[in-house]
């Protein structure tokens, strides 16, 4: 008897449909979920700002900064598993750890964490090096409406 093939299980967070592969697409598709999650995941009332994790984890003392720094680092890992040179991934490093250190810094760091976004400057860097490596998985950014994953349209090769 043949058994029917079944999907594989993808983990789902925040509403969003999380590949598990390795392939750029799937990588591609953890890293823009992250950084939603990091950057702007709720909007302030009243003046209608983007925040995330980042902003909000941060403004408990000194740990808020590390847990903060620590998910930025898996944007980084990704992007290692990617290929991306040793060079754009120090410059990767070397954003999120001025994030850290600024965003360290009492009240000052809280307000810095708020414009600063060290995982959307390493979602450029990576987007720019799949665009260029990658063209078969390239996505057209366009206005994103109401979807939490700042979506655009994915071109398949």
């Amino acid at each position: 008897m043949d058994r029917p093939e079944r999907e594989p299980i993808r983990p789902e967070v925040m509403g969003l449909d999380l590949p598990t592969g390795s392939d750029p697409a799937s990588i591609r598709r953890r890293i823009e979920a992250m950084e939603v999650m990091l950057e702007r995941s709720f909007r302030i009332p009243g003046v209608n700002y983007p925040v995330g994790l980042d902003s909000i984890i941060g403004l408990v003392p000194v740990v808020g900064d590390f847990v903060t720094a620590a998910m930025g680092a898996y944007i980084v890992w990704e992007a290692r598993n990617l290929g991306l040179p040793k060079w754009k991934l120090w410059r990767m490093g070397g954003n999120i750890a001025f994030d850290t250190a600024i965003g360290a810094i009492p009240l000052a760091g809280d307000a810095f964490d708020l414009v600063f976004r060290s995982n959307t400057r390493n979602l450029r860097i990576i987007k720019k090096h799949l665009d260029k490596h990658h063209p078969a998985q390239r996505t057209i950014d366009g206005d994103v409406g109401d979807n939490p994953a700042g979506g655009g349209q994915t071109i398949e090769g």
